[in-house]
Parts: C-alpha cells; sequence; structure tokens
C-alpha cells in the first residue's frame, strides 16, 4: 500500500530483506532503492561571513524560482544536486556564518532530499512520535513519564500485571516489551473492547499475545460481589451445527412438501405449456434452487463463525475472571481520562500486598483527591505524588546549549505500595487516635463549663 509521510510518498515493497537502520532513497513511481554512502564535499563551505546582523530577509536572495526548482525534479535530479544548485543561486549564503550555513544545508536537505531511515519500533520512538504529533490521543503522556511508570511499576519478565489505559495501547505495549512475552498482563477496558492501536505498532510476535487478557470495567463491582456471571456458555461449536443442521433438515422438508403442494400444476394449465417453455421453466427451477442452498450454506457458515466467536470471547472472559479471583497480581498501571480515585480503590481489591501501583494524570487535582482518600482508607504505604521535568539540549561542536522550545508539563503521577489492610483494627485504631487528639485537661474543662 502506498504510505504518506510528511508530504512524501512511497512503497514499503523493496524494503522487505533488508535490516533495520538501513537508508532508502525514494525514487521515481515511490520506490525505495538503498542509499549509497557517498562523502560529502564541504567545498561550499569554506568561504564564511563572521555576522549575520547585515542580512536581510527580503525574498530576494535566491534567483532560482519554484518553477525552475520544478522544473529540475522532472528532468529526475536528485536532491543533493537541487541543493547545490540552491546555494550556488544564494547571494547571502557565503555572508553567512559556519554555523548558518550548516543550518541552511539541513533544512534544504530536509526539504528536497527524500531519503528515509527505517527503524526498529520500541517504546521511546512511539511515544515521542505520539507526544510530537497526537498527544491528545495517549492523554499527553509523555516519554519521560512514561518511563517513570515502568520503573515505579517495577515491571519485569513474570509478572501478572493490571493495566488500565485509554492511550490507545500505549502504556500496554510499554509493558509487554518490558516484559518479553513472560508473565500475564489483564488489560482492564472500558465501552466495547480494549484499542490497541499503538500495541500494533510494535510488531510483537504472537507469543506474546498468548498471556494477554482482557476484561471489562463494567463487570468489575460483579466479580467483587461475587455476583460475576457470563451469559450461558454455548457447548462446543460442532454441537451446535449438528443441532442446527437437524433443525435446518426439518425445515427444508417442510419447505419441499409445501413447494410440491404449491407447484401441482391443474391439467387444463399442463396442456397448454410447450416442451420448449417446459424445459425453460426446469433450468430457471434448477438455478433457483442452487442459489437458495448456496445462500443457506452461507448463512449457517456465518452463523457457525458468530457462535465459535461468541464461545471464544466468553471462554477469554472467563480465564481473566479467574485469574483477577486470585487477586494476587505483582501490580497496577492506570493511565487513563476517567477519574482516578474509583479505579483505584476498586482495582487495588486484586493486588497482592507488597506491590507497586503507579497512576498517571494529566492534571494533579484528581491525583490530590486519590490521595487522601488512600490515606483515609489506608493498606498503602510510600505514597508518593511526583511531577517529572523534562528539557532538550542541543549537543554540537561549539554550539551547545538548551533548546529554546521545552514542554510545559508531561503530567502528573501517584505511586506506592500496598500493605495488608486490616479492617478491624483500622476501625478501633482511628477512634483511639480521635480520643488521643484532644488533651485530658481540656476534655476536663469543657465537662466542668455549665450549660
Amino acid at each position: 500500500r502506498k504510505i504518506i509521510f510528511e508530504k512524501q510518498w512511497f512503497y514499503l515493497d523493496n524494503a522487505i530483506g533488508h535490516i533495520y537502520g538501513t537508508t532508502f532513497e525514494v525514487t521515481s513511481g515511490g520506490n525505495l532503492q538503498p542509499k549509497q554512502e557517498v562523502e560529502e564535499t564541504t567545498t561550499e563551505t569554506k568561504e564564511a561571513g563572521t555576522d549575520n546582523r547585515n542580512i536581510v530577509d527580503d525574498g530576494k536572495s535566491q534567483k532560482l524560482t519554484h518553477d525552475d526548482i520544478k522544473a529540475l525534479k522532472d528532468k529526475g535530479i536528485k536532491g543533493q544536486e537541487i541543493v547545490q544548485q540552491l546555494i550556488e543561486n544564494s547571494t547571502t549564503f557565503r555572508d553567512k556564518t559556519e554555523f548558518a550555513q550548516d543550518k541552511y544545508i539541513k533544512k534544504k536537505k530536509k526539504k528536497y532530499e527524500a531519503v528515509i531511515t527505517i527503524v526498529k519500533p520500541s517504546t521511546r520512538i512511539l511515544s515521542t512520535m505520539y507526544y510530537a504529533r497526537e498527544p491528545g490521543k495517549i492523554n499527553h503522556l509523555r516519554y519521560d513519564t512514561l518511563a517513570q511508570m515502568l520503573t515505579l511499576g517495577n515491571i519485569h519478565a513474570g509478572n501478572k500485571m493490571i493495566v488500565m489505559e485509554t492511550c490507545a495501547g500505549l502504556v500496554l505495549g510499554a509493558v509487554m516489551e518490558r516484559m518479553g512475552g513472560y508473565g500475564s498482563i489483564i488489560q482492564m477496558y472500558p465501552g466495547g473492547g480494549p484499542v490497541r492501536a499503538a500495541t500494533s505498532c510494535f510488531g510483537f510476535p504472537k507469543s506474546f499475545f498468548d498471556n494477554l487478557h482482557e476484561f471489562p470495567l463494567s463487570k468489575v463491582q460483579s466479580l467483587l460481589s461475587g455476583t460475576f456471571t457470563t451469559e450461558t456458555l454455548p457447548a462446543d461449536p460442532e454441537e451446535n451445527a449438528l443441532v442446527e443442521e437437524e433443525s435446518n433438515g426439518l425445515t427444508e422438508e417442510k419447505q419441499t412438501s409445501l413447494q410440491e403442494t404449491e407447484e401441482e400444476p391443474t391439467t387444463e394449465a399442463a396442456l397448454e405449456i410447450n416442451p420448449t417453455e417446459e424445459q425453460d421453466a426446469m433450468d430457471v427451477n434448477a438455478e433457483d434452487v442452487e442459489f437458495k442452498e448456496n445462500k443457506e450454506k452461507e448463512n449457517k457458515e456465518n452463523v457457525r463463525e458468530k457462535q465459535i466467536k461468541q464461545w471464544e470471547r466468553r471462554k477469554k472472559l472467563l480465564e481473566a475472571a479467574a485469574l483477577l479471583r486470585e487477586k494476587n497480581a505483582d501490580g497496577l498501571i492506570v493511565a487513563s481520562k476517567f477519574h482516578p480515585t474509583p479505579l483505584l480503590l476498586s482495582l487495588l481489591e486484586f493486588v497482592a500486598p507488597s506491590r507497586p501501583f503507579v497512576v498517571y494524570c494529566q492534571y494533579k487535582e484528581p491525583l490530590l483527591e486519590c490521595y487522601t482518600k488512600l490515606r483515609e482508607r489506608g493498606g498503602v504505604i510510600n505514597l508518593k505524588l511526583s511531577e517529572t521535568w523534562l528539557r532538550n539540549y542541543q549537543v554540537l561542536p561549539d554550539r551547545s546549549h538548551p533548546k529554546l522550545t521545552m514542554s510545559g508539563g508531561g503530567g502528573y503521577l501517584l505511586s506506592g505500595i500496598t500493605v495488608i489492610l486490616d479492617k478491624g483494627k483500622s476501625d478501633s485504631s482511628n477512634s483511639e487516635a480521635l480520643k488521643m487528639e484532644e488533651p485530658s485537661s481540656k476534655r476536663c474543662k469543657l465537662q466542668d463549663l455549665p450549660c
């Protein structure tokens, strides 16, 4: 299929078989060809000015027009040669400083040189790409914040993780990558089904998805209360098919008997029909019967496929419910657009004691409310509400400095560790703590006061 990326279109057919990191050049017709390494000549950058203050961008410094550049492209001249001609026809290029010349060449190469490097997908590349292009789809989750989540969640191979996210499957993919296909993951999802658009971009093998389960959020409360039931599971699809065939056979017999009664012609009508007309009628009837039979077969197959899919889906749902009922998950990660407090309080029930949990939110206020609720409830220690600060630096010879633009915020993280919650002791300790808050001397004075 045709791939369009930054005003450039191409086909990836010729890339199959090459190693990751190979640089390709887009030729005419959108085909890719491996680029041959050519030593860059630096003759054009020998003459350089000492100051840029006298250079004015009036749009008249470049002698080549858009039509000239288009004509060069139509002739099939490569991007490197076009850049060279742009440099030669620029009146201000030699007056620019060496750094400004390098910047100008890089800018023109990016515009006119159709060069593509194919890299292996990873969490860092995908998170950077999503944050730069479509941050709304991942709830403005910055890549350094995602790295903090993976570290605080103590994610490693062999874990049993619960992941609740509405970040297009990016967080789920990051967890799967770090676990390396070992362990099990239960993805909690809202709505009709899980979204895994970003997860599919990682290119995981099929074995990674064998231990990936999903469970709907709408059935969490019923699972906790013990009233969770799926609809009556159908028997094996083969048995259902046999029952259907028997019932269909009976209906077919009825239909044929009805057709026989309907198709009994009167003697007068039979005498009037010619033999040629009879043959035509017989052919039409045979075609109709074949068409009906094919249609019935297709309907049977469609019904059977639907039943098999439904049966498999319910089977997976029961497997996920059985894993959650064990209440021994090794960690919990929440990164969703919903309010974190009810989500976290319900999902923490499935996490074993002495296990980490991490909650991401784009805003601080919902996590503050979640923090206070957890402190009141108990059962958690080492609660931390944090925000990571990120600044990018340009590192080049003689011009390393912080970049002019930086991210305003990458969201907030609430992390902690679960402990066993003893409800009886916690209630008595709370009442004792309330009594001890007020000194005995003050209590006596309040009692002695007249009404």
